[in-house]
């Protein structure tokens, strides 16, 4: 299961919630609370998409929800991380510096600064199914993304384009108005493609004597969230992205990662992890979000979580939860 910063839910919640009252009431179902403000306090990530769409749920109209969410961001309130991206001389070293120390604020998503003939693109990379909460998340973090760069820039920020792997909702005019370029929804990839003229564009206060006092700090930040799981995170995401093509071998996510399978072997025994362990992990993960985010059925779940029979699925499952399938989504919808 993976974690994302509390920021976001409180973000949430007070771009969906106007009573103070109900807000600390939903907040408290997480284990949160308003006057909690570190950035460091992380949610599990399928409790975040589930508040997402519960707060959709009971909204006159959805489609601008993300949007307030992203708008509402400001790089103060992302701590060290925050201040990073304000002093980065250009609005390319900002996104350079998020892709690199996004996992700060999640383990179950990443940036990356793909360079392209107009610009570049700064894309969001996270895997599991596009349920209602994550297809909400995912616009509310490029809205966030797009806050966040027009607050440190010193002259409007319009991208070139916005990309989204889901479908349109059912109105996009909020959106548009919201981003101001075209938007892609059906994607391949989720992201925002910035020119070239905005990317080397000073930020309003940048200042690289600051930027690089900060790297050895966010490094040592890094390096603590991320040392006893970037590998296996890093596994993670290759094993659950092959998952709908069946249980794929080690030798081919060796390869893909770039090593050896004895090494990939030898680097999870080091810490006391397995390869079947981790493709356990990754289908449990997976079938949980699917079953409490979807209206899959528990034989199309048994398939996309890389099970060709869905009686192997169901004991697989029951030995995780010690519960069906069927009885998990059955008390996740009750409560």
């Amino acid at each position: 299961m993976g974690e994302i910063t509390a920021l976001f839910v409180r973000k949430v919640v007070a771009a969906g919630v106007a009573e103070a009252d109900d807000q600390n009431a939903i907040l408290r179902t997480v284990g949160l609370t308003m006057d909690e403000t570190d950035v460091k306090t992380m949610v599990a990530d399928t409790d975040y998409y589930a508040l997402l769409e519960k707060i959709a749920a009971v909204l006159d109209d959805a489609t601008s929800f993300p949007l307030r969410v992203g708008a509402s961001m400001r790089c103060d309130e992302y701590g060290a991380f925050g201040l990073a991206w304000k002093t980065a001389p250009s609005l390319r070293g900002s996104m350079e510096r998020a892709a690199r120390y996004a996992r700060l604020l999640t383990s179950v998503a990443g940036y990356e600064v793909r360079y392209h003939a107009k610009g570049a693109y700064f894309l969001l990379h996270r895997s599991g199914p596009r349920s209602l909460g994550m297809r909400l998340s995912n616009e509310a973090t490029l809205a966030s993304a797009l806050s966040i760069m027009r607050e440190v820039s010193p002259d409007p920020v319009v991208p070139l384009e916005v990309h989204c792997r889901h479908a349109a909702p059912t109105s996009v005019v909020d959106h548009e108005a919201f981003f101001g370029c075209p938007l892609i929804f059906g994607s391949d990839l989720d992201g925002l493609l910035m020119s070239e003229e905005t990317l080397v564009r000073a930020n309003r206060l940048g200042d690289p004597a600051i930027a690089q006092y900060l790297k050895p700090h966010l490094d040592t930040e890094l390096s603590a969230v991320s040392s006893q799981t970037s590998f296996q995170q890093i596994l993670l995401r290759r094993i659950s992205d092959r998952l709908s093509e069946g249980p794929p071998r080690a030798a081919d996510v060796a390869r893909e990662m770039g090593v050896s399978e004895r090494t990939l072997h030898r680097r999870l025994a080091a810490d006391g992890a397995s390869f079947q362990g981790l493709l356990e992990q990754a289908q449990r993960h997976l079938a949980e979000g699917l079953l409490m985010q979807s209206d899959h059925s528990i034989a199309e779940i048994a398939f996309l979580t890389g099970y060709s029979e869905q009686s192997a699925f169901t004991r697989a499952f029951k030995r995780w939860v010690d519960q069906t399938p069927a009885v998990f989504r059955d008390n996740h919808a009750a409560h």
